[in-house]
């Protein structure tokens, strides 16, 4: 049986990935980042013997929907067009309202956040991806 690959390089195929589907692996995507973020900073910093129950939680707090919203609000700015449209398409969706504990508008702000970072993921966009994940954590450290 043969596979029909696809060229993610392309930006026209990616551009057609509806943004729900984008947001979805970006998740993953994100999430990953963080949770390797949080092990190089234990580890750099001399730790041998890492506790993950706090590795856990401490990624629980950069990966939340409330979170990933702060953190698209100041990158918004930053984005380039193509992103900033990939943001805005993935905030539209119809795809519920997410879980009751968090407000609406955080769930669609993080949904675009999440989309941006799948886009830029599956066009091997890994420079701009790097940029905007590190900016990200960065803000998110601030606070």
């Amino acid at each position: 049986m043969e596979k029909d690959i696809v060229d993610y390089s392309n930006h026209e195929t990616v551009s057609r990935i509806p943004p729900g589907v984008l947001a979805y692996i970006g998740d993953a995507v994100y999430e990953l980042y963080v949770r390797e973020s949080l092990i190089k900073s234990c580890v750099g910093g001399g730790q041998s013997d890492l506790d993950l129950d706090k590795l856990h939680n401490e990624a629980v707090l950069r990966v939340c929907a409330t979170a990933q919203a702060r953190a698209f609000a100041d990158l918004e700015s930053y984005f380039t067009a193509d992103e900033a449209d990939v943001a805005r398409r993935a905030r539209n969706i119809k795809a519920g309202r997410g879980p009751r504990s968090m407000p609406v508008i955080d769930y669609r702000y993080s949904t675009g956040f999440e989309a941006v970072i799948g886009y830029l993921y599956l066009c091997g966009r890994d420079g701009r991806l790097k940029e905007i994940m590190e900016r990200a954590l960065n803000a998110m450290e601030v606070q």
